[in-house]
């Protein structure tokens, strides 16, 4: 059965102004990913991978360009519903971790709970504590934890409301490689059971453990 299409970049185009200097970040960025992909985004310093994954999260508005999310299309969206649209499908991690230090383990992964307002949308947190191995630690502040379990934790509140996607930027970059390596296998795992993630890395070996790979350079897929 031929997969559906959960983003579809079209032309992408994101422009800056610094004085009289025009800067592109990303010039006419097109691909599609489908549902269930595995990706990352690799390429040196300064070629526009935390750009992209900015306007894959609408967390950004290309200034040129179009994008559909699950067939949703985002440009001219108003902030009401761009919220709606990130709420409903997107699950973000990042390279530092954002924890609240007075928050236990499990307070953290449930922290965007808070913000969720769908009727009978029950309390999983249990579900992903093991998914990410912390059941042990559940109690645990992250003043207790390594920064591989900070980070698992950091990848469990990402996942709490159900996404249908993950975007993940630079994930594993505060991480030593043993640890960076299991991260990666965490999501190698979460995409085998369906999730649909994208990661931005500069870290090529890594990159290979996913299934597909966006190359990018001075803004323009090479």
């Amino acid at each position: 059965m031929k997969k559906e299409d959960v983003i579809v970049a079209k032309e992408l185009t994101k422009t800056y102004h610094r004085g009289s200097e025009e800067i592109h970040a990303l010039k006419d960025v097109s691909f599609s990913i489908k549902k269930g992909d595995f990706v990352a985004i690799v390429g040196p310093s300064g070629s526009g991978k935390t750009t992209l994954l900015n306007l894959l999260g609408c967390l950004d508005s290309p200034t040129h360009g179009s994008l559909r999310l699950n067939g949703v299309e985002t440009t001219g969206l108003k902030e009401k519903a761009l919220v709606k649209l990130r709420r409903d499908n997107i699950g973000f991690v990042f390279q530092q971790f954002f924890l609240l230090p007075t928050l236990t383990v499990r307070e953290n992964i449930e922290l965007p709970l808070l913000f969720t307002r769908r009727n009978g949308y029950g309390n999983n947190s249990h579900e992903i504590l093991e998914m990410v191995e912390l059941e042990a630690r559940a109690e645990h502040l992250p003043n207790q934890l390594s920064g591989g379990e900070m980070q698992r934790v950091a990848i469990g509140r990402a996942l709490i409301n159900r996404p249908k996607i993950i975007l993940a930027d630079e994930p594993t970059g505060n991480l030593d490689s043993a640890t960076a390596h299991k991260i990666m296998e965490l999501f190698q795992g979460l995409n085998k059971q369906g999730l649909t993630l994208i990661i931005v890395t500069h870290n090529i070996e890594l990159a290979k453990m996913a299934w597909k790979t966006i190359h990018l350079r001075d803004g323009e897929i090479v």
